[in-house]
């Protein structure tokens, strides 16, 4: 059978309705001959006859009424298919998103409040995932935006499939026990240089954070011991206090009492954010509407 045109569906569908081949050329503006050939070719293609002569006027045979029955699922699922395409309709459908817990606490949930009353049609599903987790996701078509960071010192490598929209950017620092903030003085290098002895806390889900101090620790001179990983940034904070490891923290969140922030400067550690989506898709009205609140 031959691929079916939705304008012929459709011409048929009118027909059923106003039970006249003038009167669907008028609701279609078009001529009453084109609506013929159309519903004729409609026939061949299926196969079997879908009008018979009533009088001067015609009706739809079994097989046609049967086949206007689909064509009115049909014709309405491809309508509402162009609207939710159409990058001027008003934005209906759901979003889903991925990211990292502080993107998503920090960008995603403030918008998402606001989102409820201003465009009640559109719904935002979140997972907290690390980056790699959430590229993965978005590169099997389960998620349509990805929350992800990279440091400036680690750059993710670039994706020609994806587009990545730059969100925020971060100082990070060295996270330390309060007692022993005093021994360290001076640049980046000069600070992991005072605690090169100690164990280092690494990320267990996201190779970044460890790539970062391992290449400051070779600037320097040595090799890490990355004793300890976690994805929480409490449980950093819980380690440090404990005495069993030191790692990086954000300058932006003010540590717990007994943990010291050691800013990291020259070279700097930058943590970036990105909304990331695959190529093509940010048409979409929702995923539109949800990238233009993230990057006001």
């Amino acid at each position: 059978m031959e691929a079916v045109e939705t304008r012929r569906l459709e011409m048929l569908l009118e027909l059923s309705r106003l039970g006249s081949m003038r009167g669907v050329a008028d609701h279609l503006e078009t001529t009453t001959s084109t609506v013929s050939q159309q519903i004729a070719k409609l026939a061949r293609e299926m196969g079997t006859p879908l009008v018979e002569p009533e009088g001067r006027r015609v009706r739809l045979t079994p097989a046609g009424r049967r086949l206007a029955d689909h064509a009115a699922t049909i014709v309405s699922a491809v309508e509402a298919a162009r609207l939710d395409l159409d990058p001027d309709a008003d934005p209906v459908g759901t979003v889903r998103v991925s990211g990292f817990a502080t993107a998503i606490r920090r960008t995603l949930l403030p918008i998402v409040t606001e989102l409820a009353d201003s465009h009640p049609n559109v719904s935002v599903v979140m997972h907290e995932h690390e980056p790699a987790e959430a590229l993965a996701l978005l590169a099997t078509d389960e998620i349509d935006l990805a929350l992800t960071y990279d440091y400036n010192l680690a750059p993710a490598r670039s994706d020609a499939g994806l587009v990545s929209v730059p969100l925020w950017s971060t100082s990070w620092c060295l996270g330390v026990p309060l007692g022993s903030a005093s021994r360290a003085r001076g640049n980046t290098l000069a600070i992991f240089d005072a605690f090169r002895d100690h164990d280092w806390i690494g990320n267990s889900r996201n190779r970044a954070d460890e790539d970062v101090v391992r290449i400051i620790a070779s600037m320097t001179g040595f090799q890490p011991r990355v004793t300890h990983q976690t994805d929480s940034l409490d449980l950093v904070e819980d380690l440090i206090l404990a005495g069993l490891g030191i790692g990086l923290l954000p300058a932006d969140q003010p540590p717990r009492q007994g943990v010291a922030l050691l800013l990291l400067a020259a070279p700097d550690v930058e943590l970036r954010a990105y909304a990331r989506t695959r190529r093509g898709r940010t048409a979409w009205p929702p995923l539109a509407l949800v990238l233009d609140q993230l990057i006001r």
